[in-house]
């Protein structure tokens, strides 16, 4: 939308200047004019450090000014670098390569660990451990990725690596404007989307309304997406101190669960062959369960669009949610900020391999007030009171899942896993044809023994109460801080949603206090050059779905688990001398926690370091990026579904594979040690540019390189160095009229990516990536 306001702009500056030009009697000065201005404007859309970013620090800050590691992104740069998904930041921003979340990201990744997605500095709903909801950006004005914990303000979070604000779109109260955007692309893939700004009031009150439907089908087989989003969104000024935003969104998807291809060994990372042979559990029975063991037939070149998915598999989301925001002036010394939100989700996943996620329903209201107290210009107290309660009711069931059995060279039915009588029996019925885990353990035949899988399943409600207190000082014209700190008190019950026939259902309540602090300061070593540092230290919460709470296996909420602690220590240079160049150097080491799936939590320690920089020549511009990340485990256990793909086979075929006979899925713990995270990209580097040949004619390009890194904790098969090469260009018709012609993967690398987040399935299941394919845009403002 920035790029429609963008060339509204140069039409009308373009007939002031000409009016000036003739009352001045310098005919020729408008056409400069033009260039000019449209080279400005590139730069602020386009520059990752030239903008403003908000609800960070309370008041908006320019982000040269924010001590923090971070990357704003405006609505056209997200269209210029391609950005279809969450995961796509990592071609812009250092330390977010992320795991393919089974084919939907509904979460970032930064600096090896899922993250937390906010929209106008209030966390949204996200599905349990990045898997669940996929993310429209339908509503998006501009996005900050920034790294490490949230600020004070923004009050505890679950996951600590960084998180992204979404800056919502909202109303323009002075011109009547639109954009319409189709697209189509390898694969049968369609988007459209309209999004419109109608004045009603000039000045005072405007209306603005974007849809977007999206109809693809899949590289993948038995995958295909299907989701129609409508936002809309009213601005008001009252008066000139006071202004409202109150918007609404409903998105529905229907969308896959794509595992992936399973017994990833070395020789199907590095040349696509799969080793045949379906699965035998330990009764001999073909069916796919837990510690099946494979006899090798054959090894053969798999189509890596042959991957784990079926056609009769259940997954669809929709979600509503309600935002407002409104900011005055009370008096030259006090700023009040009121922002609130509402989310309803509800999603339904049942599969073919026994996975079963249901949200009968979650809802969560949040409100926080904050208040600016300037005592003078150079000393700002902020005072933040902010209240979030959370409500889910949710079924769960993943204890019978076993990817490394199945033969994906086999038929449909080989992927089926019907549940024995001995399972049924460890489950409870939903509804017919559908078995979920209990919420709680129970030991039903008196023999000392819990009788029951444990999964997710929860009835929770949460009631959250945060106070902050933030001070912003001005020490003198080079050097500045901003100390934080915070309480959020939790009231937390929980119940089994579903407990056996016959039994009284488990519920637990806790409180408890949790805790943050930040110092961050700034000093000027020039007006362009700042360097800055930043600590964080923050207690975090572990949720299950939709941020629910589980009871573990004695029926009680876990404190440990609940209440995990996060420190930051970190510093960096940000260069700033212009609109045309932006440079950010960050160093930093970092500890957190990964919960882990059966609700424990692993301590993580990460530490490196992060570079990026944004040139905007005469005819060209240039962002680049690089980052190193060593993350170890903290002298904490880790977790694998199996503990080498080796454990899979039997030994019948060592000319195939040297198998222990272990078994798969064999969940396996490893002792704790400070051995490096699996999964995690250790060096990762980006460039894109584009290039003006004409003023309507644009050539783009993007390069990404990451370094290998082991896929599973035993460092048996790693992903190798990977490069993605992709190409671009856009020819301006007109003013109105824009068409553009994208190239991904132009040199058609074969490239893998870790399923899931924190490694659990290294030895199960790996990700193949995309092929080359093109798509085509048509955008058309109006």
């Amino acid at each position: 939308m920035s790029n429609v306001i963008g060339r509204w702009d140069y039409f009308h500056l373009a007939i002031i200047s000409a009016l000036g030009a003739t009352a001045m009697a310098h005919a020729q000065s408008d056409i400069e004019v033009i260039q000019i201005t449209g080279n400005q404007d590139e730069q602020i859309s386009l520059n990752p450090g030239a903008g403003k970013a908000g609800n960070l620090f309370g008041k908006d800050m320019a982000v040269s000014d924010i001590p923090r590691a971070m990357t704003s992104l405006s609505d056209e740069a997200l269209t210029r670098y391609n950005i279809a998904s969450l995961h796509d930041i990592a071609r812009v921003a250092p330390n977010t390569y992320a795991s393919s979340g089974f084919g939907t990201p509904s979460l970032p990744s930064m600096r090896g660990q899922l993250g937390e997605l906010f929209q106008d500095g209030i966390r949204r709903q996200a599905g349990n451990n990045g898997f669940g909801l996929p993310f429209s950006f339908n509503s998006v004005a501009q996005m900050d990725i920034v790294k490490g914990p949230p600020m004070v303000l923004l009050g505890s979070t679950q996951r600590n690596g960084g998180f992204v604000n979404i800056q919502s779109k909202t109303a323009d109260l002075n011109h009547n404007r639109g954009l319409a955007q189709i697209s189509a692309g390898r694969w049968d893939r369609y988007t459209a989307s309209v999004d419109y700004s109608y004045v009603l009031n000039p000045g005072t009150t405007a209306l603005r309304m974007s849809t977007q439907w999206i109809d693809a089908n899949s590289f993948y087989q038995n995958a295909s997406e299907q989701s129609e989003n409508v936002f809309v969104t009213l601005r008001h000024r009252f008066n000139p101190a006071t202004l409202w935003d109150v918007s609404v969104e409903y998105f529905d998807a229907r969308y896959p669960d794509i595992a992936g291809i399973n017994r990833p060994t070395q020789a199907l990372i590095d040349d696509n062959l799969y080793i045949t042979g379906q699965g035998r559990q330990p009764g001999g029975n073909t069916i796919p369960g837990p510690g099946a063991i494979v006899s090798p037939e054959g090894q053969q070149r798999i189509d890596r669009s042959n991957v784990l998915t079926h056609p009769d598999d259940i997954n669809s989301a929709n979600t509503t949610i309600v935002r407002s925001r409104m900011e005055s002036a009370l008096s030259p010394y006090l700023q009040l900020r009121n922002i609130s939100y509402y989310q309803h989700l509800e999603r339904e996943e049942i599969a073919t391999n026994s996975f079963v996620e249901i949200i009968d329903g979650a809802h969560t209201v949040q409100n926080r007030l904050e208040l600016d107290i300037e005592l003078n210009q150079q000393q700002t107290t902020t005072v933040g009171l902010d209240l979030r309660y959370n409500d889910v009711l949710g079924y769960s069931q993943f204890t019978t899942e076993a990817d490394n059995p199945i033969d994906l060279t086999g038929p449909l039915s080989a992927r089926l896993i019907p549940l024995s009588l001995a399972q049924q029996q460890r489950l409870v019925a939903l509804r017919e044809g559908v078995l979920v885990s209990p919420g709680a353990q129970y030991d039903i035949n008196n023999d000392g023994q819990g009788d029951f899988n444990l999964s997710d399943t929860t009835d929770s409600t949460t009631w959250q109460t945060g106070l902050a207190v933030q001070q912003q000082s001005d020490w003198s014209s080079r050097f500045s801080t901003i100390v934080g700190v915070r309480a959020d008190y939790y009231d937390v019950s929980a119940k089994d949603a579903l407990p056996p026939a016959g039994v009284a259902p488990a519920s637990d309540n806790f409180n408890t206090w949790l805790y943050s602090a930040q110092l961050n300061a700034t000093y000027a070593i020039t007006p362009s050059l700042n360097v800055y540092a930043a600590y964080s230290n923050n207690d975090a919460t572990s949720n299950s779905m939709a941020g629910g709470t589980v009871l573990g296996a004695d029926n009680q909420i876990s404190e440990a688990n609940f209440n995990t602690q996060n420190t930051l220590y970190e510093a960096g240079l940000k260069y700033a001398p212009d609109e045309a160049l932006y440079a950010e150097l960050a160093i930093f080491e970092q500890t957190r926690s990964l919960r882990n799936r059966d609700g424990s939590n692993t301590g993580i320690r990460t530490n490196g370091f992060e570079l990026q920089a944004f040139y905007q020549g005469p005819d060209y511009w240039l962002n680049a990026s690089y980052s190193y990340l060593d993350a170890q485990y903290d002298d904490s256990a880790a977790f694998q579904g199996t503990g080498q793909v080796a454990d899979v086979f039997d030994n019948s075929a060592p000319e195939l594979i040297r198998g222990t006979g272990v078994g798969s899925p064999s969940f396996t713990a490893f002792a704790p040690s400070d051995s490096k995270v699996q999964g995690v990209v250790p060096q990762l580097f980006a460039i894109n540019g584009g290039w003006h040949i004409t003023p309507a004619v644009e050539l783009g390009s993007s390069f990404t390189y990451t370094k290998a890194f082991p896929l599973d904790f035993l460092q048996t098969v790693f992903i190798r160095d990977q490069i993605r090469w992709d190409l671009n260009a856009s020819y301006q018709l007109s003013q109105n009229l824009q068409f553009r012609f994208d190239v991904v993967n132009v040199t058609d690398e074969d490239n893998w990516q870790p399923v899931f987040e924190g490694g659990f399935f290294g030895a199960d299941l790996v990700m193949p990536e995309l092929p080359r394919h093109a798509k085509v845009t048509m955008r058309y403002a109006f």
